[in-house]
């Protein structure tokens, strides 16, 4: 099924957000291509939070990493710093599994 199919984001997923990256994770050929989310825009004060939420659904479902240039690079030294720390800390946390 396709994008173009309704059932693919009604019948064969949830709206957990798991779910749906595992479908980004299928189109990487079953994950034999490493699966890369995208940290997001710059966004204030939620971006910590925003990220390391980010991370652990890329991780649960299977993804390999994070981008968070825009999250970290528009920071402080070292605000950006404890923002790829915390993002490090979750994909180096063994008892985040996959879901």
């Amino acid at each position: 099924y396709g994008y173009t199919d309704d059932r693919v984001y009604s019948k064969l997923t949830s709206e957990n957000p798991i779910d749906l990256v595992r479908y980004q994770l299928a189109n990487c050929y079953m994950g034999r291509a490493g699966l890369i989310n995208s940290g997001g825009a710059a966004g204030g004060e939620t971006d910590l939070s925003d990220a390391v939420r980010t991370a652990v659904i890329n991780k649960r479902a299977g993804g390999m990493g994070l981008i968070l240039g825009r999250k970290a690079f528009k920071k402080s030294m070292a605000d950006g710093v404890k923002l790829i720390n915390a993002v490090q800390d979750v994909y180096l946390d063994s008892k985040i599994t996959i879901a």
